[in-house]
């Protein structure tokens, strides 16, 4: 997995490549907790995404909840199959999708 990360005023963009699991969940976690200092809109840009396990789906859950109410979170450009597993556990219903 790789972290590519891009800040344009107060908005912080993670784009993440590879496959989000066991193994790489916590780097992400990590990257997201160093940076959030004046972070106000959040965005994990997951276009070159393969794969998403539940340990990924965590660190997505926790980023969300990191951002709290005045904050925003959005993920996008969801592949087919990672989109279906957002699906499948409700994570639509609840991460804004772009």
């Amino acid at each position: 997995m790789t972290i590519d990360k891009k800040t344009e005023g107060n908005q912080m963009i993670l784009k993440v490549s590879g496959r989000l699991d066991t193994m790489t969940a916590p780097e992400l976690e990590t990257t997201i907790k160093e940076n959030l200092e004046g972070v106000k809109a959040l965005v994990l840009d997951f276009e070159n995404l393969e794969y998403i396990s539940s340990a990924g789906l965590r660190v997505v859950l926790g980023a969300r909840k990191a951002m709290g109410a005045d904050g925003a979170f959005a993920v996008r450009n969801l592949c087919s199959d990672v989109k279906e597993i957002f699906d499948i556990t409700g994570f639509s219903d609840i991460i804004t999708i772009e």
